[in-house]
Protein backbone atom coordinates (compact mmCIF):
# COMPACT_ATOMS: atom_id res chain seq x y z
CA UNK A 1 0.00 0.00 0.00
CA UNK A 2 1.16 2.93 -1.09
CA UNK A 3 1.47 5.83 1.61
CA UNK A 4 1.34 9.89 1.91
CA UNK A 5 4.43 10.18 1.99
CA UNK A 6 5.17 11.34 -1.44
CA UNK A 7 2.36 13.56 -1.18
CA UNK A 8 4.22 17.02 -0.80
CA UNK A 9 4.58 18.68 2.49
CA UNK A 10 6.04 22.37 1.97
CA UNK A 11 3.74 24.92 3.19
CA UNK A 12 3.54 27.56 0.93
CA UNK A 13 1.81 29.88 3.17
CA UNK A 14 -0.52 30.23 6.16
CA UNK A 15 -4.19 31.48 6.48
CA UNK A 16 -6.17 32.08 8.89
CA UNK A 17 -10.82 32.87 8.46
CA UNK A 18 -11.77 35.21 11.77
CA UNK A 19 -15.19 34.07 12.56
CA UNK A 20 -16.81 37.61 14.45
CA UNK A 21 -20.27 37.39 16.30
CA UNK A 22 -21.54 40.59 18.50
CA UNK A 23 -21.58 39.88 21.97
CA UNK A 24 -24.98 39.53 23.67
CA UNK A 25 -24.91 43.52 24.81
CA UNK A 26 -22.06 44.12 23.16
CA UNK A 27 -21.00 47.83 21.83
CA UNK A 28 -20.84 47.32 18.16
CA UNK A 29 -19.56 51.51 18.12
CA UNK A 30 -16.33 50.44 19.74
CA UNK A 31 -15.76 47.37 17.95
CA UNK A 32 -16.34 49.61 14.66
CA UNK A 33 -13.61 52.20 16.25
CA UNK A 34 -11.39 49.59 16.82
CA UNK A 35 -7.69 50.64 15.25
CA UNK A 36 -8.01 47.28 13.00
CA UNK A 37 -6.78 48.30 9.81
CA UNK A 38 -3.67 50.57 11.68
CA UNK A 39 -3.51 46.91 12.67
CA UNK A 40 -3.20 45.32 9.19
CA UNK A 41 -1.05 48.04 8.20
CA UNK A 42 1.52 47.64 10.67
CA UNK A 43 1.50 44.06 9.76
CA UNK A 44 1.76 45.01 6.10
CA UNK A 45 -0.99 43.58 5.14
CA UNK A 46 -2.42 44.86 1.71
CA UNK A 47 -6.57 44.91 1.40
CA UNK A 48 -7.74 42.00 -0.93
CA UNK A 49 -10.62 44.53 -1.62
CA UNK A 50 -8.31 46.53 -4.33
CA UNK A 51 -6.08 43.14 -4.71
CA UNK A 52 -4.49 45.06 -7.83
CA UNK A 53 -2.58 43.82 -11.20
CA UNK A 54 -1.05 40.54 -8.37
CA UNK A 55 -3.01 39.03 -5.75
CA UNK A 56 -1.20 39.97 -2.74
CA UNK A 57 0.04 37.50 -0.41
CA UNK A 58 0.18 39.22 2.69
CA UNK A 59 -2.92 40.45 2.64
CA UNK A 60 -5.98 40.82 4.75
CA UNK A 61 -10.14 41.07 3.35
CA UNK A 62 -13.11 42.32 5.55
CA UNK A 63 -16.30 40.46 4.52
CA UNK A 64 -19.97 41.78 6.09
CA UNK A 65 -22.12 38.79 6.32
CA UNK A 66 -25.42 37.92 4.10
CA UNK A 67 -26.47 34.78 5.14
CA UNK A 68 -25.50 31.03 6.49
CA UNK A 69 -26.61 27.67 5.74
CA UNK A 70 -26.45 24.98 8.36
CA UNK A 71 -24.79 21.29 7.34
CA UNK A 72 -23.75 18.26 8.66
CA UNK A 73 -21.08 19.86 11.13
CA UNK A 74 -22.62 21.90 13.76
CA UNK A 75 -20.73 24.76 13.81
CA UNK A 76 -22.36 27.90 15.45
CA UNK A 77 -19.01 29.79 15.29
CA UNK A 78 -19.10 29.84 11.84
CA UNK A 79 -22.81 29.90 11.19
CA UNK A 80 -23.86 32.63 13.11
CA UNK A 81 -21.13 34.93 12.45
CA UNK A 82 -21.94 38.89 11.96
CA UNK A 83 -18.51 39.25 10.36
CA UNK A 84 -15.34 37.34 9.04
CA UNK A 85 -11.71 38.54 8.46
CA UNK A 86 -9.77 36.87 6.04
CA UNK A 87 -5.67 37.05 6.64
CA UNK A 88 -3.32 34.94 4.71
CA UNK A 89 0.84 35.22 5.30
CA UNK A 90 3.82 33.20 4.85
CA UNK A 91 4.75 34.03 8.24
CA UNK A 92 3.19 32.22 10.79
CA UNK A 93 3.45 34.91 13.64
CA UNK A 94 1.39 37.22 11.71
CA UNK A 95 -1.47 35.34 11.50
CA UNK A 96 -1.05 34.69 15.57
CA UNK A 97 -0.30 38.33 16.01
CA UNK A 98 -3.46 39.73 13.64
CA UNK A 99 -6.04 36.61 15.60
CA UNK A 100 -4.38 37.76 19.38
CA UNK A 101 -4.52 41.54 18.70
CA UNK A 102 -7.95 41.74 17.31
CA UNK A 103 -9.57 39.50 20.02
CA UNK A 104 -7.93 41.54 22.19
CA UNK A 105 -8.70 45.02 20.61
CA UNK A 106 -12.53 43.62 20.59
CA UNK A 107 -13.32 41.83 23.88
CA UNK A 108 -15.94 41.74 25.37
CA UNK A 109 -18.00 43.45 22.71
CA UNK A 110 -17.54 40.61 20.05
CA UNK A 111 -16.36 36.67 20.20
CA UNK A 112 -13.59 35.98 18.15
CA UNK A 113 -13.69 32.29 16.36
CA UNK A 114 -10.44 31.65 14.28
CA UNK A 115 -10.14 28.76 11.49
CA UNK A 116 -6.94 28.68 10.71
CA UNK A 117 -4.83 26.61 7.93
CA UNK A 118 -2.34 26.05 5.29
CA UNK A 119 -1.34 26.28 1.74
CA UNK A 120 0.70 23.63 0.47
CA UNK A 121 1.31 22.42 -3.02
CA UNK A 122 -1.55 20.70 -5.46
CA UNK A 123 -1.43 17.12 -4.58
CA UNK A 124 -3.34 15.74 -7.62
CA UNK A 125 -2.25 17.76 -10.44
CA UNK A 126 -0.37 17.32 -13.84
CA UNK A 127 0.40 19.00 -16.65
CA UNK A 128 -2.81 18.46 -18.43
CA UNK A 129 -5.16 19.01 -15.74
CA UNK A 130 -3.00 22.36 -14.38
CA UNK A 131 -3.85 23.39 -18.31
CA UNK A 132 -7.64 21.94 -18.29
CA UNK A 133 -8.68 23.74 -14.68
CA UNK A 134 -6.19 25.96 -13.32
CA UNK A 135 -4.85 27.78 -15.93
CA UNK A 136 -8.47 28.83 -16.77
CA UNK A 137 -9.39 29.63 -13.26
CA UNK A 138 -10.15 33.31 -12.72
CA UNK A 139 -7.60 35.53 -10.24
CA UNK A 140 -8.62 37.81 -7.25
CA UNK A 141 -10.92 40.50 -8.93
CA UNK A 142 -11.64 43.89 -6.68
CA UNK A 143 -14.74 43.79 -4.08
CA UNK A 144 -16.42 46.03 -6.60
CA UNK A 145 -16.20 43.37 -9.33
CA UNK A 146 -16.67 40.41 -7.17
CA UNK A 147 -17.98 41.25 -4.10
CA UNK A 148 -19.33 37.85 -2.81
CA UNK A 149 -17.99 35.46 -0.53
CA UNK A 150 -18.48 32.03 0.35
CA UNK A 151 -16.56 30.61 3.61
CA UNK A 152 -17.27 26.83 3.70
CA UNK A 153 -15.55 24.17 5.62
CA UNK A 154 -15.18 20.70 5.83
CA UNK A 155 -13.70 17.19 6.78
CA UNK A 156 -13.28 14.17 5.10
CA UNK A 157 -14.80 11.15 7.15
CA UNK A 158 -11.96 8.12 8.61
CA UNK A 159 -12.96 6.02 5.93
CA UNK A 160 -11.33 8.16 3.02
CA UNK A 161 -8.41 9.08 5.18
CA UNK A 162 -7.76 5.26 5.26
CA UNK A 163 -7.80 4.78 1.71
CA UNK A 164 -4.45 4.72 -0.31
CA UNK A 165 -3.75 7.80 -1.59
CA UNK A 166 -3.41 6.56 -5.41
CA UNK A 167 -7.39 5.54 -4.48
CA UNK A 168 -8.21 8.52 -3.42
CA UNK A 169 -7.11 10.20 -6.40
CA UNK A 170 -9.17 8.26 -8.74
CA UNK A 171 -12.66 10.10 -6.87
CA UNK A 172 -11.45 13.64 -8.77
CA UNK A 173 -11.10 12.05 -12.27
CA UNK A 174 -13.93 10.60 -14.20
CA UNK A 175 -14.94 7.24 -14.26
CA UNK A 176 -16.11 4.31 -16.98
CA UNK A 177 -17.65 1.38 -17.63
CA UNK A 178 -16.52 -1.72 -19.63
CA UNK A 179 -17.68 -0.13 -22.42
CA UNK A 180 -16.45 3.15 -22.23
CA UNK A 181 -19.38 5.06 -21.15
CA UNK A 182 -18.88 7.41 -18.13
CA UNK A 183 -20.31 6.37 -14.77
CA UNK A 184 -19.94 9.72 -12.77
CA UNK A 185 -18.32 12.76 -13.67
CA UNK A 186 -16.33 12.81 -10.41
CA UNK A 187 -14.67 16.44 -8.58
CA UNK A 188 -13.27 17.75 -11.38
CA UNK A 189 -16.12 17.67 -14.15
CA UNK A 190 -18.69 18.49 -11.73
CA UNK A 191 -16.71 21.89 -10.81
CA UNK A 192 -16.02 22.93 -14.73
CA UNK A 193 -19.12 25.20 -14.59
CA UNK A 194 -17.32 27.21 -11.61
CA UNK A 195 -13.82 27.34 -13.28
CA UNK A 196 -14.05 30.93 -15.17
CA UNK A 197 -16.12 32.66 -12.82
CA UNK A 198 -15.39 31.84 -9.31
CA UNK A 199 -12.49 32.10 -7.04
CA UNK A 200 -11.53 29.28 -4.63
CA UNK A 201 -9.21 29.35 -2.23
CA UNK A 202 -8.34 26.10 -0.06
CA UNK A 203 -6.39 25.80 2.96
CA UNK A 204 -6.10 22.55 4.67
CA UNK A 205 -5.27 21.72 8.63
CA UNK A 206 -1.55 20.81 9.04
CA UNK A 207 -2.10 17.39 9.77
CA UNK A 208 -4.12 15.23 7.78
CA UNK A 209 -6.66 14.11 9.36
CA UNK A 210 -7.40 17.36 11.84
CA UNK A 211 -7.88 16.59 15.37
CA UNK A 212 -11.44 16.41 16.47
CA UNK A 213 -13.20 19.97 16.56
CA UNK A 214 -11.02 21.08 13.90
CA UNK A 215 -11.39 21.27 10.08
CA UNK A 216 -9.60 19.37 7.07
CA UNK A 217 -10.32 21.83 4.56
CA UNK A 218 -11.22 25.76 4.73
CA UNK A 219 -12.64 26.56 1.35
CA UNK A 220 -13.48 30.16 0.48
CA UNK A 221 -14.96 31.23 -3.18
CA UNK A 222 -15.52 34.70 -4.74
CA UNK A 223 -17.63 35.79 -7.26
CA UNK A 224 -20.08 38.66 -9.08
CA UNK A 225 -23.48 38.94 -8.23
CA UNK A 226 -24.36 37.14 -11.18
CA UNK A 227 -22.54 34.51 -11.11
CA UNK A 228 -23.78 33.40 -7.79
CA UNK A 229 -26.57 30.91 -9.21
CA UNK A 230 -23.55 29.31 -10.50
CA UNK A 231 -21.56 28.82 -7.01
CA UNK A 232 -24.94 27.04 -5.89
CA UNK A 233 -24.91 24.81 -9.06
CA UNK A 234 -21.31 23.71 -8.35
CA UNK A 235 -21.97 23.05 -5.11
CA UNK A 236 -25.45 20.95 -5.98
CA UNK A 237 -23.18 18.89 -8.87
CA UNK A 238 -20.48 18.11 -5.66
CA UNK A 239 -23.12 16.67 -3.42
CA UNK A 240 -24.79 14.80 -5.62
CA UNK A 241 -22.90 11.62 -5.18
CA UNK A 242 -23.97 9.92 -8.51
CA UNK A 243 -22.18 12.55 -10.36
CA UNK A 244 -19.14 12.79 -7.59
CA UNK A 245 -18.85 9.82 -5.60
CA UNK A 246 -16.05 11.65 -3.50
CA UNK A 247 -19.01 13.35 -1.05
CA UNK A 248 -20.05 9.93 0.07
CA UNK A 249 -16.65 10.68 2.42
CA UNK A 250 -17.45 14.87 3.06
CA UNK A 251 -19.30 16.36 5.96
CA UNK A 252 -19.25 20.47 6.01
CA UNK A 253 -20.08 22.90 8.06
CA UNK A 254 -21.90 25.61 7.93
CA UNK A 255 -22.07 27.93 4.16
CA UNK A 256 -21.34 31.33 5.30
CA UNK A 257 -21.92 34.45 2.67
CA UNK A 258 -20.52 37.81 3.09
CA UNK A 259 -20.11 40.85 1.33
CA UNK A 260 -16.57 42.07 0.62
CA UNK A 261 -16.33 45.88 1.52
CA UNK A 262 -13.20 47.93 1.66
CA UNK A 263 -11.92 48.28 5.21
CA UNK A 264 -12.80 47.41 9.09
CA UNK A 265 -15.18 50.36 9.66
CA UNK A 266 -17.79 49.37 6.29
CA UNK A 267 -18.88 46.34 8.30
CA UNK A 268 -20.75 48.49 10.55
CA UNK A 269 -22.30 50.93 8.08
Amino acid sequence: MDSDEVLASEILGHGAYLCLRRSSGGDAGKAAAAPIDALAQRLGLRNEFDPGETPPVESIAFLRRQGATPADIADEAVLQADWVIHVASKRPETITELSAETARLLSPAVQVHVLQGVRRPRSYTGAAMNKWAYERQVVQQPGTAMPNGFLVPMSKTAEWWRKDWMERHTYFLPTYDEQGRMRAEGHALATEAGIACLLRRTYRHDTHPAPDGAYDFLTYFECADRDVPTFHQVCAALRDVKRNPEWRFVREGPTWHGRRVAAWKELFS
